[in-house]
């Protein structure tokens, strides 16, 4: 419905939870975190080191003084002086009975010294039990060295404050590296960059004229005040995908004049629980400072999901989605007129919304961005070929009739196609014929050079001219644009059939003609080749899902009556999509639906069967063609455009069949 050029680049993302500057003045510098020094560090590490060898002298027992084997250690143990030993390898420590000196040394108890590897041992052994010295033994130390012993006692707590240091330098503090999960992701656009207006959206005039009051508030608050009107708090855009609701956003900040806080709903909500609540507070803080402001949210229905319980996947109790929904509310809730902050959210259901955002108060003001109609197209179309150079033949009102249906994303996406086409061919403009082969590409799918059988070919023809024929015959139908058997994408044939205009609303037996035409391939194949194949697969789940509407949503059938038993999606009481009916409900339901589609397949096999010579010529042309455009393909089969059918004749003899 609307325009919608490449998002210009932010004149500004911020994403701390410090405030911005105002306007018209330099930004206030970043306050610096702790960043230790190279000396800091060296100090520390010394300083820890000085412990340990503190520690380690502490818990060392007194020294021992180093004596000869022989003779003073041999002789202090023939005269009785040696209380005990410990052996170790060749290594002896022991004690004395009484303080010894030996050499220059201090008198002491305590000795050690070592067995040479030529002594006996034995004799040794003899000794010692007569002089009934005490005896112990310890087990040779086959370990790492001490070096290595003290690298694995304190190697992980020097690698955890050296991480500690670098995170602590990352982030300016321990307090930022942990609260930077609760700052608000937003990214915030001032009016002083490439600034969006109204001027480039176009085929939305409703939704701008809806919005033009919140402009003129935020341009002058003072006229609202002054005669005690309030403003909406929330402006909730709802829509298809593709239809402008961010672009229209961004154009109201833009007209206005006004910072703007984007967000996606989605980015609020992460596995820590209460980040999504920290998230809202702080996005709603930026927005408060930098007022007056604007707040768009994105696929609100991320978060804003009614708040059931049972079944339906949302459990009712405090998870994280729940929380962040509670906090928006409180948010919402302490806006008043003088705050400036208006909310702005965009979704594509807005019937799953949680009936708090909704009430006056929050999201008061609802508006639908619906697509565009045909003029809205050609503006669309208009805005972004701006800056292409079209041919003279190039008509924007043609493509626009051509393109029913289609969204300002569409559009954006087929004047892309088409200049991507232009410059694949060595175009120096683009032409008309440009946009025909990319909308072909786009509705269509992409061409695929498959090698398949004369009978898979054939087969095909007679399936895709089965589409055109009912199409051309059957009163209601679309009229058929292009047939095609070149394959594309996944199907290996084509029929494309549009409205003269576009459509908003259909009569019973222009929906049953849209069920007739998708039997028409299969049909076919039954005339012809007497079985059917799995090329209607697509055709046989489009049309069962027409059937289920027109009986379970659209009132289309006598037996039930214009009683819904087939919710919107998301409607359900239990579970989205789900209703509450009886088996007995669902089977008629079922019934129904069966009942509608044998009617028309058996009318339509009437009607393939009478009309066989067009069916027959169609495809000999296709065959030979493989693509016909719509005056062809009407003229292959021998059909005048618009004719209707004769009176009923085939749908008489296909009731008297059933």
């Amino acid at each position: 419905m609307s325009a919608e050029p490449p998002a210009p680049r932010p004149a500004e993302n911020k994403q701390s939870s410090s405030p911005p500057a105002p306007r018209g003045s330099s930004p206030a510098p970043k306050p610096p975190g702790f960043r230790p020094s190279r000396r800091w560090i060296i100090f520390a590490l010394a300083l820890l080191a000085f412990n340990f060898y503190l520690g380690s002298r502490a818990n060392q027992p007194p020294s021992r003084v180093r004596v000869p084997y022989s003779p003073f250690f041999l002789d202090q143990v023939r005269a009785g002086h040696v209380k005990q030993i410990t052996s170790k390898g060749t290594a002896i420590q022991g004690t004395f009975t009484q303080k010894e000196r030996y050499a220059k040394s201090k008198p002491t108890t305590r000795f050690r010294t070592e067995v040479p590897a030529f002594a006996d041992n034995n004799a040794l052994s003899r000794l010692l039990q007569s002089k009934g010295v005490i005896v112990n033994a310890q087990p040779l130390d086959t370990g790492a060295p001490w070096w290595q012993n003290l690298l694995l006692g304190f190697g992980p707590t020097i690698l955890f404050v050296l991480l500690l240091f670098w995170l602590m330098r990352r982030a300016g503090n321990v307090q930022n590296v942990l609260g930077s999960f609760g700052r608000s992701r937003a990214r915030r656009y001032e009016p002083t960059g490439d600034r969006v207006t109204f001027a480039d959206v176009a085929g939305i005039d409703e939704a701008k004229a809806e919005l033009t009051e919140v402009v003129d508030f935020l341009r002058h608050p003072d006229k609202y005040r002054r005669l005690g009107g309030r403003i909406p708090h929330g402006v909730l855009l709802s829509g298809l995908p593709g239809t402008g609701k961010t672009l229209l956003a961004r154009a109201v900040a833009g007209e206005a004049d006004v910072p703007f806080f984007s967000m996606a709903a989605s980015e609020f909500v992460e596995a820590i629980v209460g980040v999504g609540a920290s998230r809202v507070r702080d996005l709603f803080t930026q927005a408060k400072e930098a007022a007056p402001a604007i707040v768009f949210i994105d696929e609100l229905d991320a978060i804003g999901r009614s708040r059931t319980s049972g079944v339906a996947g949302f459990s009712g109790g405090n998870d994280e989605r729940e929380q962040t929904l509670n906090q928006i509310l409180t948010e919402m809730d302490g806006f008043d007129s003088s705050t400036g902050v208006i909310v702005i959210g965009a979704t594509n259901r807005p019937d799953v919304l949680d009936q708090a955002l909704l009430r006056p108060g929050r999201f008061d003001r609802r508006i639908a961005v619906q697509p565009p109609d045909r003029g809205g197209r050609e503006a669309i179309l208009g805005v972004h070929t701006r800056g292409v150079p079209l041919d003279p033949d190039v008509d924007l009102g043609r493509i626009a009739a051509t393109t029913p249906g289609m969204v300002g994303a569409d559009l954006a996406n087929l004047v892309n196609e088409a200049a991507l086409l232009a410059a694949r061919r060595n175009h120096e403009l683009v032409s008309e014929s440009d946009f025909a082969d990319a909308l072909e590409r786009i509705v269509l799918g992409a061409e695929r050079q498959v090698m398949i059988s004369a009978e898979d070919r054939r087969r095909t023809a007679y399936h895709e001219a089965g589409h055109a024929i009912v199409g051309m015959l059957t009163e209601g139908a679309d009229p058929v644009r292009k047939v095609s058997i070149i394959p594309r994408g996944v199907a290996l044939g084509v029929t494309f059939a549009a409205p003269e205009s576009d459509r908003y609303n259909y009569r019973e037996p222009e929906v049953e003609a849209k069920i007739k035409v998708a039997l028409g391939g299969r049909a076919a194949e039954e005339v012809v080749f007497g079985e059917t194949s799995t090329g209607a697969e697509s055709d046989i789940q489009q049309l069962t899902e027409i059937a289920r509407q027109m009986v379970g949503r659209w009132g289309m059938s006598p037996a039930i009556g214009p009683v819904a038993v087939i919710p919107r999606d998301g409607a359900g009481p239990l579970l989205p999509g789900v209703a509450e009916v009886s088996p007995a409900t669902q089977k008629l339901l079922d019934d129904e639906v069966r009942r509608i589609v044998d009617e028309a397949h058996d009318e339509i096999l009437a009607l393939l069967h009478e009309n066989r010579d067009k069916l027959d010529s169609l495809v000999t042309a296709l065959l030979e063609h493989e693509t016909l455009d719509e005056d062809d393909a009407y003229a292959a089969a021998g059909v005048e455009r618009g004719a209707a059918p004769a009176a009923d004749s085939y749908s008489a003899a296909a009731r008297s069949r059933v």
